[in-house]
């Protein structure tokens, strides 16, 4: 199959996919059509493998998205802040989820000693966090489990990220929410794990220093 026909075979399985819900799905074009009111803010990796709404089951509607390369939120990245700036303020939601996957190929990228041209400063984010526990990922003589493990500190680290914005932390402390979590999504058996984001511990540590809500104790 030549790439234009690869190309023009998407429209014709969305039109075969319109007919196949019309009869099977019906109510899947009033959920398209309705106004959004999701719980959950997903940030997660661009990587082509993992489909959020799939993972989590959920219904179109159901969850406001945003990926990048590793799952960063970074405070130069306005895209990132937007979107959590919307789901906060606008959407209301309830959860904001960092999800990083086993296999991601930003993690890798930032482990080797490369030049990566233009990816070279986003890269730089996922090395500092590197950086910060060095030590214990230097420890880990199996490189794979070091890999793995770096996934899981990058996912959390993000999470602490999420917890330093303004928006963030007055929705908090005046509503409730919105809550942090962390997950990490393996590719190979499409399981989601649960890091235990310490969401309330991890915010009565920053708040000497990121507090900006006048609420330092």
């Amino acid at each position: 199959m030549s790439d234009q026909e690869k190309y023009d075979q998407i429209f014709e399985s969305n039109r075969k996919w319109i007919e196949k819900n019309k009869v099977d799905n019906p109510e899947l074009f009033e959920l398209l059509a309705a106004e959004q009111h999701p719980d959950f803010l997903y940030i997660g990796c661009s990587d082509s493998r993992v489909h959020p709404n799939q993972v989590m089951g959920l219904k179109p509607g159901e969850v406001f998205i945003h990926r990048n390369i590793a799952n960063m939120v970074n405070s130069i990245d306005l895209s990132a802040l937007s979107v959590i700036n919307y789901g906060v303020e606008y959407l209301k939601v309830r959860y904001i989820i960092i999800c990083g996957h086993y296999g991601c190929g930003g993690i890798q990228a930032a482990m080797q000693n490369l030049d990566y041209g233009i990816l070279n400063p986003w890269l730089r984010s996922i090395r500092d966090v590197y950086r910060l526990h060095q030590k214990e990922l230097n420890a880990i003589e199996d490189m794979e489990a070091r890999y793995r493990r770096f996934v899981e500190i990058n996912t959390y680290e993000q999470c602490r990220n999420v917890l330093k914005m303004a928006e963030v932390q007055k929705s908090y402390y005046k509503n409730g929410y919105p809550k942090v979590a962390g997950w990490v999504f393996d590719i190979e058996d499409a399981r989601l794990h649960d890091l235990h984001f310490d969401f309330e511990g991890e915010l009565a540590k920053i708040k000497e220093i990121y507090d900006i809500t006048g609420k330092v104790e």
